[in-house]
């Protein structure tokens, strides 16, 4: 014990020191710029180098205070990092048949890394198709302001109710009345359209042969759905996934799902937030098929469309859909802040889809049918993202 606080006090000296030689670098007249990153750059390995010593001399890794501790610097517009992480596991539990509660945070990957079971699923089917041949087009449009009727900064709705006018400045002020109990269910995930699927193989057009609806939890929504549960777990949120498959008859879809939501929120009564996880199905009167595409980070990601519902003509019984506004349109903010480009604007209609259960349900659409399972996947992981920093502003405090 004495040995590890000994380097604690130690290290603490050290970094200190570091960053008074970092800041006097940085504010130095060195005419040679390289000459400063390079010392800037030394400096920075310095501490990394003590920071791995400190953890080897404590002679117990899992006992150091710290997860990740990383030193960042900038070297003209960019940012470097050097980080020491420890190990950590993940704990799954099985609640009932089709529902896993995950618990446990994990070490977050890259958010860009394609899942190795999509790699393998890409490599497969693109044997398996190799064949096919061209029924129609697919068209890639990525949508800011297209279809919007009300913007206000980066956030932007299609506003198609009757009677509800709309200003999202006013709404975005009002507050939410959220408590998260990070020890708790936070977060419920489900699909009322269980089956919805994608495209395997990234190409500009499609095959009529090849049905994007499938059972295959590997490969259609209840796979997004699984990479938001377990990026949302990363990020130290407990996550219920309920997989159970609601839309083997369509038409009951949603009084099947409704019955699923019920159950966990009598079973967890702290659960707020209720995700219906889908994708869209956009077909042009010529046949071609459209995917809601950005680029961001680099990647091909699908973009996504929030939908939220008011009580109005035939949608009765919804008394609290204001709140699910608010809430709409401040997730719809922290995604575009968080990364510009991912979202459609918001869908404000005359719906209802089970919304009226909590004053937190949304239905989202990852993308659509013509969008690739790693661009919904990858927008799965953004979303997830963005949401955690979201519910970080309304962590329960003990």
């Amino acid at each position: 014990m004495l040995q590890i606080v000994t380097i604690k006090t130690s290290l603490s000296a050290y970094i200190l020191l570091m960053k008074y030689l970092i800041n006097n670098v940085r504010e130095s007249k060195m005419k040679n710029n390289n000459e400063k990153d390079k010392l800037l750059e030394f400096i920075s390995v310095a501490i990394s180098l003590m920071l791995a010593a400190a953890i080897f001399m404590s002679n117990s890794a899992g006992k150091v205070s710290f997860a990740v501790a990383s030193v960042m610097f900038r070297s003209g517009n960019k940012v470097q990092t050097h980080a020491v992480s420890m190990n950590s596991t993940t704990k799954t539990t099985s609640t009932s048949a089709g529902t896993t509660a995950v618990t446990a945070s994990k070490k977050i990957s890259d958010i860009t890394q394609t899942p190795e079971d999509i790699k393998s699923l890409i490599k497969k089917y693109t044997e398996l198709f190799a064949d096919d041949k061209k029924d129609g087009d697919i068209s890639s449009v990525t949508y800011i302001s297209k279809g919007a009727t009300h913007t206000f900064e980066n956030v932007r709705v299609k506003n198609t109710t009757e009677t509800k006018s709309l200003d999202i400045e006013k709404v975005l002020s009002q507050p939410l009345e959220l408590s998260v109990d990070k020890s708790k269910p936070a977060v419920l995930i489900f699909h009322s359209h269980t089956s919805e699927g994608y495209e395997l193989i990234e190409r500009d057009w499609y095959a009529q042969d090849y049905t994007s609806r499938s059972n295959d939890e590997s490969r259609n929504i209840v796979r997004v759905g699984t990479e938001i549960a377990n990026y949302l777990t990363d990020l130290g949120y407990t996550v219920i996934h309920d997989k159970t498959i609601h839309d083997d008859s369509y038409n009951d879809s949603y009084p099947n799902s409704r019955k699923t939501v019920a159950k966990h929120l009598e079973e967890h009564p702290e659960i707020q937030i209720v995700l219906d996880i889908h994708r869209d199905s956009i077909t042009l009167d010529n046949g071609v098929k459209v995917k809601p595409v950005n680029t961001i980070g680099g990647k091909k990601a699908a973009q996504l469309m929030i939908i939220t519902g008011a009580q109005e003509g035939k949608v009765e019984d919804f008394p609290d859909w204001e709140y699910n506004l608010r809430f709409a349109l401040q997730l719809q903010k922290k995604c575009e802040t968080m990364f510009p480009g991912l979202m459609r604007p918001v869908l404000f209609s005359q719906r209802k889809y089970n919304m009226d259960m909590t004053r937190f349900s949304l239905l989202i659409e990852m993308g659509s049918e013509a969008n690739t399972l790693e661009e919904a996947c990858y927008s799965g992981r953004m979303l997830a993202a963005a949401l955690a920093s979201f519910m970080d502003e309304y962590v329960k405090v003990n």
